[in-house]
């Protein structure tokens, strides 16, 4: 009795994953772009920033020049500036976030993806997202997400808001100096944080597709006959190429030269050509019916029967249209040579 088509306990097989990515479906963590996405715009940042106190003041006095221009030319000057700055970095966290999509995906790509999908567009369907269970999950991942990433936040600024009330009397190379290492520490915690996000996201997803491409036995069975094929039928064409190879190899016993029997239990048909560069062939073999069927049929086209039984078991071990090995040239050569021999005292006679 077939299990019910929901009781999937199973593993996936590796069909079952296989069509499943061909269709687009793969696990994929939302997290890991951002993460990846940050850490690559924060270093982008971080590349396009001053190198030293120098450079800061330097950059900070241009800013203040074009502030102070006449007229309008002073914001002009900086929104063409701003674009040099922002450009590079969201180009780079743009490419970082489409890589890690891409290595979770193992570089899937699927052109039908992008096309529209009207049935996306129901309202019936749209109220079933919003109030449904995995919105409340998104919900709760996004408010837990927050706090992990406030309580990154507030403990790089522990130690930096008891500062802020000497910060005025400081000389502009320790300001920068310890801004650099506040910003810095604020960074790693915030990256730190969202990597613990990025991995705990990873582990949920991945189970959950797991525990959603499960297949019940059932399924199983039916993908695997559809994979080899139904057994019954297998075997059934099993049975006509092995009816096949038969009839032709029946078919060669009339041609061949002498039939090498054990007597009872084997029957080996050889074929050879007076004069022939290779070596004689085993055309046909069989054992006890098929043995007697070589033998009948030897008899009545007067295909000569010799019997050797060592001979006859060694040659039973070698495939059909298959030239005997040297060591059997020896043993063969006799037989054949008595056979020869028999056949010119016949036609004398």
């Amino acid at each position: 009795m077939a299990e019910a088509a929901d009781d999937r306990t199973e593993a996936a097989s590796q069909k079952h994953l296989q069509d499943a990515r061909e269709e687009g479906d793969v696990p994929i963590a939302r997290e890991l772009p951002i993460l990846a996405a940050l850490a690559a715009g924060i270093g982008a940042i971080a590349a396009q920033s001053p190198g030293d106190p120098a450079k800061l003041s330097a950059w900070l006095s241009a800013a203040l020049r074009n502030a102070g221009s006449s007229g309008d030319a002073g914001w002009r000057l900086d929104a063409q500036a701003v674009p040099w700055v922002v450009l590079p970095v969201g180009a780079v966290a743009i490419a970082a976030g489409a890589g890690a999509v891409l290595l979770q995906t193992g570089f899937l790509f699927r052109v039908e993806a992008l096309q529209p999908d009207i049935t996306r567009l129901s309202p019936l369907k749209g109220l079933k997202r919003l109030f449904g269970i995995e919105t409340l999950g998104i919900a709760g991942k996004a408010i837990a997400k927050l706090g992990v990433l406030a309580g990154a936040f507030w403990l790089a600024m522990v130690g930096v808001i008891p500062l802020l009330a000497v910060a005025p009397f400081w000389q502009p190379g320790q300001l920068y100096r310890q801004v650099a290492r506040s910003s810095l520490m604020l960074i790693l915690l915030l990256l730190g944080a969202q990597a613990a996000i990025a991995a705990a996201d990873i582990l949920v997803v991945r189970l959950r597709y797991a525990r959603r491409m499960r297949q019940s036995r059932h399924e199983l069975r039916e993908e695997q006959k559809a994979t080899d094929g139904n057994p019954q039928i297998r075997q059934k064409l099993r049975q006509i190429a092995r009816s096949r190879a038969r009839r032709r190899m029946m078919a060669a016993v009339p041609k061949a030269t002498v039939v090498v029997t054990n007597p009872t239990h084997y029957a080996v048909a050889l074929a050879y050509e007076r004069g022939g560069r290779g070596a004689p062939r085993v055309t046909a073999k069989g054992a006890d019916e098929i043995a007697a069927r070589i033998r009948e049929l030897a008899r009545e086209h007067r295909v000569p029967l010799v019997a050797n039984p060592p001979l006859a078991q060694a040659l039973y071990r070698i495939d059909i249209d298959t030239e005997i090995p040297s060591e059997h040239f020896k043993a063969v050569a006799e037989v054949i040579a008595y056979v020869w021999r028999l056949r010119s005292r016949v036609g004398r006679l």
